[in-house]
């Protein structure tokens, strides 16, 4: 775990200057309880704005007192990346939420980073249309969502957050508010803020409202699982449905330790074609195990095999790299039993159990980098306890570093951002 900076450990008084400052900007403001913490790291501060010009405001008031920043959501991704190097002010985004304009017509939604992923589908829902994107933690945010990039197996056919987000409002270190695809401030010019802030943890800028693309709520969907026997069986069989013409809106693997994987793969669009692709996908599954077709998803569909206290791994690969990811993990599973869920698109996440020796956490680490890395692919470690974290490399070899880290200097040269939370201690 990365040294935490003197700055995590004061503690507000009476009187507090610092305190008073921010206060004058956000009437929320207040100083910070033991609840109020960053894997592991606590705070000085906690303010709530309400918009993103009181969080301006708000970041221009750190930046005049050179205050560690870290945003705040429902908190369900907090333990995931590097605990902060220091972190004086917590930035909780929890009153920025709400739709500010839904053009259904035009398949397009405007919505504050605080809400809630699951409140903005409901009311997305009323108008039959989504969110195309899974959101495997229940409460998380929109915003906290494009911040670390989390998605699920119907990437396979809509596509990540990536892929979703049109449009980002942000506010920067020093308080400046900056939009993508409208005014940018000087000397950022060209940059696509959508996917520069996307998986950037908070490190870039502070998120306060996203443009989305929407798609039609479907009118019937099927869902197919067959029980394989191995790991090669269930990437085959998977690999049949995908590059099939029954256009699956997703393809999930899950398998546990080294028992039989399960294939369940997610077909939408109108009845009657939903019927007959259903039919044709049980016939091509037919050959690899046993087949049952229901109108539900299964139990755990999209979930993160992550249990409390273990630790979590996001496993990349090409498509075709993914039949080597399942078979590393059901041979390491001789020794630790794992459970890997996932996309057939190339995304696994794999479960470590809680209590596992942080040396054979590592090994584990290094056996599925070197399986990934042979076909363009890599691991993440997104959570671990402590004593884990301090055994492996938790983001592994990164192109473009350099690039990242001259860019985190140009928007952030104080690093005071999520400081030390991303790839490269940025």
């Amino acid at each position: 775990m990365p040294a935490r900076g003197n700055s995590a450990t004061k503690q507000s008084q009476p009187g507090d200057a610092v305190l008073d400052a921010l206060h004058k900007v956000c009437d929320t403001a207040r100083a910070a309880t033991g609840a109020d913490t960053v894997a592991g790291v606590p705070a000085r501060y906690v303010a709530a704005p309400t918009s993103t010009e009181q969080a301006a405001e708000l970041l221009g008031a750190a930046a005049q007192h050179d205050l560690a920043v870290v945003a705040r959501g429902a908190g369900t991704k907090l333990d995931w990346g590097q605990p902060p190097t220091r972190l004086d002010l917590v930035v909780d985004t929890t009153a920025l939420t709400g739709v500010v304009d839904h053009a259904a017509g035009d398949l397009v939604c405007v919505v504050r980073a605080g809400t809630p992923v699951s409140e903005l589908q409901d009311r997305l829902a009323g108008a039959d249309q989504q969110l195309a994107l899974d959101s495997p933690l229940p409460g998380a945010t929109i915003g906290g969502t494009v911040a670390v990039s989390t998605s699920g197996p119907r990437r396979l056919l809509y596509g990540t957050m990536r892929d979703l987000l049109i449009g980002i409002t942000f506010v920067r270190a020093d308080g400046v508010v900056a939009k993508s695809g409208g005014h940018v401030v000087k000397n950022v010019a060209g940059y696509d803020f959508g996917k520069l802030l996307t998986g950037s943890y908070g490190t870039l800028g502070l998120i306060t409202e996203v443009v989305v693309r929407l798609h039609p709520l479907p009118a019937a969907r099927r869902v197919v699982t067959v029980r394989t026997s191995d790991a090669a069986a269930a990437f085959t069989a998977a690999a049949a449905v995908t590059a099939s013409q029954l256009v699956p809106a997703a393809v999930e693997l899950d398998q546990e330790g080294t028992d039989p994987g399960t294939v369940t793969a997610l077909l939408e669009g109108i009845e009657n074609g939903v019927d007959g692709r259903a039919r044709a996908a049980g016939e091509l599954l037919r050959a690899y195990g046993q087949v049952e077709v229901t109108t539900d998803l299964p139990d755990g569909f999209a979930d993160l095999p992550f249990e409390p206290g273990g630790t979590g791994l996001k496993v990349t690969s090409s498509m075709t790299g993914v039949a080597d990811v399942l078979t590393t993990a059901r041979a390491l599973s001789e020794r630790t039993r794992l459970r890997v869920r996932g996309s057939a698109a190339g995304v696994l996440h794999v479960g470590v159990p809680a209590g596992t020796d942080p040396a054979r956490v590592a090994d584990v680490v290094t056996r599925l980098r070197g399986t990934a890395s042979a076909s363009g692919g890599s691991v993440t470690v997104h959570t671990a306890p402590p004593d884990v974290r301090a055994a492996v490399d938790v983001w592994g070899p990164v192109p473009g570093l350099d690039l990242m880290r001259r860019l985190k200097d140009e928007l952030d040269p104080g690093h005071r951002l999520s400081p030390g939370r991303f790839v490269g201690g940025i």
